[in-house]
């Protein structure tokens, strides 16, 4: 569809501006100047970095969630017309604000949920990136979102979306959520247990932050995004099945109860889902590398080895049993993933703490935002107990 000059812009903010996803959707922003004014920014630790966005979009507010930056010499150099905040209510203070139309919640890790939550209860549209959001406090969140309302940033769920568009959800037999395997394909255990940091951070195909490289790695990411994509598409978990897909041009699929599948194809370039989030219902042009099909060649698919990738099974289990366990496995694997990075686990150990975490969680229903981030709280504590019960906190 052509696009509309003439039609107010829509008023964006971007929660974690200086990440990978937060810098790929300034990108956007960048190329769509007519059709996407940015007025919020916020950012953990880099300082310099929201600066320089905030000068070169001339936002209007700013929040530092980290307080050990909130000093930060850098912020005198913000524009004088840039108010700016502190901490996670400066966050849920922005995602309200009147000027604001559409969030785009770049968030790591659970710590989204909250911003999630104020930017639907305030009527905003919400582009999510953090899937986090959804696997912890899904139960809460869906209810509020009207239709069209919540659009998935993550390439699949933003791919399943589009296959679903103009389609009854009850006609779907299953869908297909396809990743590439990561850098671990085709591994054993024993041989898992040898890689290094280094070897986990190089994915094959994508471009991401450390923490979702290393879930991709260990497979947690897949299993998450099952619980993602359950409730944004009210599928039961049994009808969404992980397929490998080598060649990441494959999103993912749906196929329908007469046979038909429709597959979302396209270059592994997260603009594209980014964009897609901005400007539904409309289509846009975009600087996007495209899929030349006379050169790409097979498209090769398999399945996961859950005896090897042991964090599909335990996400299974989280999502199966469902109410508070999906928010303790991912506060578990977020701390497991930490300690990782730090050089304070091996590989496998991620799934070992996740697991002994979620054995000591007695489930509870989902009532409450407040509920969940005890739980999280100590979830938390748990992995690191679990930490050094292994001998490596």
């Amino acid at each position: 569809m052509p696009q509309d000059h003439s039609a107010p812009r829509l008023r964006v903010a971007i929660l974690g501006c200086t990440g990978s996803i937060g810098t790929q959707a300034l990108d956007v922003c960048r190329q769509h100047p007519d059709e996407l004014e940015v007025v919020a920014l916020s950012a953990h630790s880099r300082t310099a970095e929201l600066v320089a966005n905030a000068r070169e979009f001339g936002i209007r507010r700013a929040v530092v969630t980290d307080p050990a930056h909130a000093s930060d010499p850098v912020l005198n150099e913000l524009p004088v017309t840039c108010a700016l905040s502190m901490g996670k209510e400066g966050v849920l203070d922005l995602v309200r604000h009147d000027d604001v139309d559409c969030v785009l919640n770049a968030i790591v890790g659970s710590a989204g949920l909250e911003a999630s939550h104020a930017a639907l209860c305030a009527g905003k549209r919400l582009a999510l990136a953090n899937k986090e959001s959804l696997v912890v406090g899904g139960d809460l969140l869906m209810p509020l979102a009207a239709p069209g309302q919540l659009l998935p940033v993550d390439s699949e769920h933003n791919a399943i979306y589009q296959c679903l568009m103009g389609d009854n959800p009850r006609d779907v037999h299953c869908i297909w959520l396809t990743c590439s395997g990561g850098p671990f394909f085709g591994r054993t255990e024993a041989e898992l247990a040898r890689v290094t940091v280094r070897d986990a951070l190089a994915h094959p195909t994508w471009n991401m932050g450390a923490k979702i490289t290393i879930d991709s790695a260990t497979l947690m990411n897949k299993g998450l995004e099952r619980i993602e994509a359950m409730h944004l598409f009210g599928v039961p978990l049994d009808d969404i099945r992980v397929l490998i897909q080598r060649q990441s041009k494959i999103h993912s699929m749906v196929e329908f109860v007469d046979g038909s599948v429709i597959a979302h194809l396209g270059a592994s370039d997260m603009r594209i889902p980014i964009q897609f989030a901005l400007s539904y219902p409309d289509r846009w042009s975009t600087p996007a590398p495209r899929v030349d099909f006379r050169q790409l060649g097979s498209l090769e698919f398999a399945a996961p080895d859950p005896d090897a990738f042991s964090c599909l099974a335990l996400a299974e289990r989280a999502g199966r049993e469902g109410r508070t366990l999906p928010c303790v496995l991912n506060a578990a694997n977020e701390v497991a993933v930490d300690a990782f990075l730090h050089e304070r686990c091996s590989f496998i150990d991620i799934a070992r703490v996740v697991e002994a975490t979620m054995d000591a969680h007695r489930v509870e229903d989902v009532e409450s935002i407040q509920q969940l981030r005890a739980i999280d709280i100590w979830a938390r504590e748990r992995a690191r107990y679990a930490l050094s019960s292994l001998g490596r906190a």
